[in-house]
């Protein structure tokens, strides 16, 4: 049975949070709340964890799975990045973005692109997401919750806890989210490459 976490948009309480991080550090899989939509998380090290994620979500392993850090320096911890590029996610940084990037060793080979080595990162502007970042000490694993079938991510907390009940560890409700996905930007080639149009305005980032 998930564990349902309610906590202020705002101002999240801290205790509840922990609880959360302690369910990932055992290898849980959690929904949360993001400034894009509501996203499966876990420990970017749990090679089992990560298995679930996938399941959950209905994908193999050819699906670039997301890196959710806390801020820039993080995120670069994790990618391979330029003055160039590092320029342009500054600008961009927090918010409703994802940017493909070439993954850097930090990043475990099996979660990242198998063909390509890149992986996908990015900083969200989510009050209760970056505490939980920031409590758990590390970027998560991430992948939108979109359910096997649909293509709407799920936004209502109690619907995701009655789907996937017997399959997450916890859910954390904040309220509902945007639901939009981020705008994905591929920076590993010599121009900014436009994947998905988003939540995030390519004016942000000069396009």
């Amino acid at each position: 049975m998930a564990q349902y976490f309610e906590v202020h948009p705002d101002n999240p309480q801290p205790r509840l949070l922990k609880q959360a991080v302690a369910l990932l550090e055992k290898g849980g899989v959690l929904a949360v709340p993001t400034d894009s939509s509501y996203a499966l998380v876990c420990h970017l090290d749990d090679k089992a964890a990560a298995d679930l994620l996938r399941r959950i979500r209905g994908v193999d392993d050819k699906h670039h799975l997301t890196l959710l850090c806390r801020d820039l320096s993080e995120l670069a911890s994790y990618a391979r990045v330029d003055n160039r590029q590092y320029r342009l996610l500054k600008s961009a940084t927090p918010g409703p973005y994802t940017f493909i990037l070439e993954a850097s060793k930090e990043v475990p080979r099996r979660v990242s692109h198998p063909s390509r080595k890149t992986i996908g990162l990015r900083v969200p502007e989510h009050q209760v997401l970056q505490e939980l970042l920031a409590l758990h000490g590390s970027a998560l694993l991430a992948t939108t919750l979109i359910a096997d079938g649909e293509t709407d991510p799920l936004n209502d907390a109690q619907d995701i806890r009655d789907r996937y009940e017997r399959l997450i560890a916890a859910v954390i409700d904040a309220g509902a989210c945007a639901q939009e996905p981020t705008t994905v930007v591929d920076l590993t080639g010599e121009t900014p490459a436009l994947i998905r149009q988003g939540r995030g305005d390519l004016a942000r980032l000069g396009m």
